[in-house]
């Protein structure tokens, strides 16, 4: 039985990872592009070689020509600058949309029936540039943002609370950006909401830390961004689609009235199956939770608005 296959677009730090644990997991086929040549040859043969220790057989390419992606089952996006100290995600804004245009069109050119996962940023915008600009149905455009935004609040609670963050859930909604929304009511330990088991201060010191989760690790590397837990984050939404998991994970969706919300990504909790995002599920909000989301959106369509498209 032939393999899933996957194209990651870019071979920078996210791309590789992400091919890497893609790998790791046993979940596909691997073809790694990027436009620097040799690049992603290199990468890709690093791995190849890796694959015996992993334990998994699976083939990986590295190429500088989108007809190696034909017939991709999902495309990952992670091609595009990163942020650098002092630069906002809004900073990118111009300078990834052009790249993630160009992107877009070669993926529907030899992979018109694929899922797109966006995670270069401005993320929430890059998913709408690549929702109008591929002309997929929504189910078929993603962003990746509330899995990693999740996951940095789940480590700041293990954290905060000393325990196993396999006992943490947390729940993260909104822009994937410093309006972010996270959820201390709907977030966990064990099943027990957080709001029961810490203060209000240390509640707001790692909602803070949450939002703020990207820039400070820009600002400890000086030069780059993060990526292990991106390209870990990519790889669950991939393996909810490919196994058809029916998993339900914060993702940047493109909203049809749920949550009021029209014509604009937005990170909410998804359905993830063979299909894409198979279903938005609503959860019911407090009025402050609710201003601070109508804030997050409000932020994003103001960005979406600047492109014009």
């Amino acid at each position: 039985m032939a393999r899933n296959k996957i194209t990651v677009v870019g071979a920078g730090h996210v791309g590789a990872t992400t091919a890497l644990a893609i790998v790791t997991n046993g979940l596909a086929d691997v073809v790694l592009t990027d436009i620097v040549e040799g690049m992603p040859q290199g990468k890709a043969l690093d791995m190849m070689q890796a694959t015996p220790l992993i334990g998994h057989d699976a083939k990986i390419t590295g190429t500088n020509n989108y007809v190696d992606t034909q017939g991709s089952d999902i495309v990952v996006i992670t091609a595009g600058l990163a942020r650098r100290p002092g630069m906002s995600r809004d900073d990118l804004l111009f300078k990834n949309a052009e790249i993630i245009g160009g992107v877009v069109e070669e993926i529907v050119k030899y992979s018109p029936d694929t899922i797109i996962i966006v995670v270069t940023n401005p993320l929430d915008i890059m998913a709408y540039l690549a929702y109008k600009k591929s002309g997929f149905p929504r189910e078929r455009v993603l962003g990746m943002a509330g899995v990693l935004d999740s996951a940095r609040f789940r480590t700041f609670i293990a954290m905060e609370l000393g325990v196993s963050v396999d006992n943490t859930h947390a729940f993260v909604l909104g822009g994937h950006g410093d309006s972010m929304v996270p959820l201390p009511r709907y977030s966990t330990v064990a099943g027990v909401p957080i709001t029961e088991l810490m203060s209000e201060e240390q509640i707001n010191r790692i909602v803070q830390r949450t939002r703020q989760g990207g820039a400070e690790i820009v600002n400890l590397l000086g030069t780059g961004s993060a990526y292990f837990a991106p390209a870990w984050s990519v790889t669950q939404m991939v393996e909810a689609i490919l196994a058809d998991k029916k998993e339900i994970l914060p993702c940047a969706a493109y909203l049809e009235g749920e949550y009021g919300v029209e014509g604009a990504f937005v990170g909410v909790p998804v359905m993830l199956g063979a299909g894409g995002m198979e279903k938005v599920f609503e959860i019911q909000l407090t009025g402050d939770e609710r201003t601070a989301f109508d804030d997050s959106v409000a932020e994003v369509k103001e960005l979406t608005a600047k492109l014009d498209i």
